[in-house]
């Protein structure tokens, strides 16, 4: 590998470790948000994002629990992700990078981008259904509004694993062969 495709790529594996320290603080200070907002409401406006929901847990717990299942489960799914990502770039040899290792990170990652678009667009709709029923949580658009886009992503993710399986399972056959 040239010096500059080792520079890009060192600078890529920076950057996924900036991100990845990113969503785990958001995912960390949605569960401390969402503690608080049980024990201790008057809190909430000092907080993380300000989410605050009272006036939905207050009108039906079950929304309340509905809504933030769902930006929690994604931003933890968000930081579980690039952790993957993270961890494919540290173990991955790119002399020869047709392994089982890479393919079954890969495919984990097509995973975790597929389902992270699909509850993103489930609580989309959830959040739509809500707002015909009164409930107006007008600053939850920002946790699943990229719905669309992790769903291809994942999509085109799932290709490249596929075709990364098939890669490795050529390289044995030409290793056995040879």
């Amino acid at each position: 590998m040239s010096k500059t495709n080792n520079l890009v790529f060192w600078g890529l594996y920076i950057i996924a470790w900036i991100i990845f320290v990113g969503l785990c603080i958001e995912a960390g200070g949605l569960i401390v948000n969402f503690i608080f907002s049980l024990y201790r409401p008057e809190f909430i406006q000092n907080l993380y994002q300000k989410l605050d929901l009272i006036e939905m847990y207050n009108a039906s717990r079950l929304s309340f629990y509905g809504v933030y299942s769902f930006i929690l489960i994604i931003s933890i799914l968000k930081a579980c992700l690039f952790y993957s990502v993270i961890r494919l770039m540290h173990k991955m040899d790119l002399s020869k990078p047709f392994n089982t290792f890479v393919a079954r990170q890969i495919s984990a990652m097509s995973y975790f981008t597929l389902s992270i678009g699909v509850l993103s667009h489930i609580a989309r709709q959830f959040v739509k259904n809500l707002m015909h029923h009164g409930f107006v949580p007008d600053n939850l658009n920002q946790f699943w509004a990229d719905s669309q886009a992790f769903i291809l992503m994942g999509a085109v993710i799932y290709i490249i694993a596929t075709i990364f399986k098939k890669g490795v399972e050529l390289q044995s056959e030409n290793e056995l062969t040879i």
